[in-house]
C-alpha cells in the first residue's frame, strides 16, 4: 500500500510539472489576454485520457497499479477537467446518454454556482 502511495505522488508530481510547463510554454506564446495555457491543459488532457485508456485498455502489459499512476496520478494532477471528460465519455459510450448531459450539465452549472457561492461568501466575511 505504501509503495502505491509513494508512486501516486510521483506520478502526480510528474503532472503537475507538465500541467506548469504546458501553461507556461503557452502563456509566453499566445500571452495572457485569455487563459489559453489552461485551455491548452484541458485540451491536452482530455486527449490524453483518451489516449491512455485505450492503450491501457488494450494492453496486457500495464496491471491496476500503472492505471492508477497514469490516470489518477499524472492525469489527476495534470488536470481534472480530464477525468471528468473521460467519464462523461464512458457514460456516452455506454449509451447512458441522459447521465452524460446531466454530468456535463450539473459539473458546468454547479461549479459555476459553487464558485459564486464560494465567492460571494468570502466578500461578505471581508467586508
Amino acid at each position: 500500500m505504501l509503495q502505491k502511495l509513494f508512486l501516486l505522488v510521483l506520478a502526480g508530481g510528474l503532472g503537475t510539472l507538465a500541467r506548469y510547463g504546458l501553461t507556461v510554454l503557452v502563456g509566453r506564446i499566445e500571452g495572457l489576454t485569455f487563459p489559453w495555457g489552461t485551455l491548452a491543459v484541458n485540451l491536452a488532457g482530455c486527449f490524453l485520457a483518451g489516449l491512455m485508456l485505450a492503450i491501457i485498455d488494450k494492453s496486457t502489459v500495464l496491471n491496476g497499479t500503472a492505471r492508477m499512476m497514469i490516470l489518477i496520478g499524472f492525469m489527476g494532477a495534470f488536470t481534472t477537467f480530464s477525468t471528468y471528460i473521460l467519464e462523461t465519455g464512458q457514460l456516452m459510450q455506454s449509451g447512458q446518454y441522459l447521465r452524460a448531459f446531466g454530468n456535463l450539465t450539473i459539473q458546468n452549472l454547479g461549479g459555476l454556482a459553487a464558485f459564486g457561492i464560494g465567492f460571494v461568501m468570502l466578500r461578505g466575511f471581508s467586508s
